[in-house]
């Protein structure tokens, strides 16, 4: 299966939200408060952009089976010979 290309874009109510490129369809959204907006100063871009990282990454591990669902790594088996 072919990896989705995703954007950020930035909705008319301020919250930035992960969609596939080209589709309209918002996948997540992530909403700050005014406190947080103002503690960031105006990097809540790249803090968004960071948090979505982490979350597709995290997704991808788990599918992959690399990552169990509490965040643990899988005991690798070892085959001694």
């Amino acid at each position: 299966m072919p990896l989705a290309e995703f954007e950020l874009v930035m909705l008319e109510s301020g919250e930035v939200a992960l969609q596939r490129t080209g589709a309209d369809e918002t996948l997540v959204t992530i909403n700050f408060s005014p406190e947080v907006m103002a503690m960031l100063d105006g990097k809540h871009i790249d803090v968004a952009k960071s948090m979505m990282d982490a979350g597709i990454q995290m997704a991808f591990d788990l599918g992959e089976g690399r990552v169990l669902p509490d965040g643990t790594e899988p005991e690798k088996s070892h085959t001694v010979h």
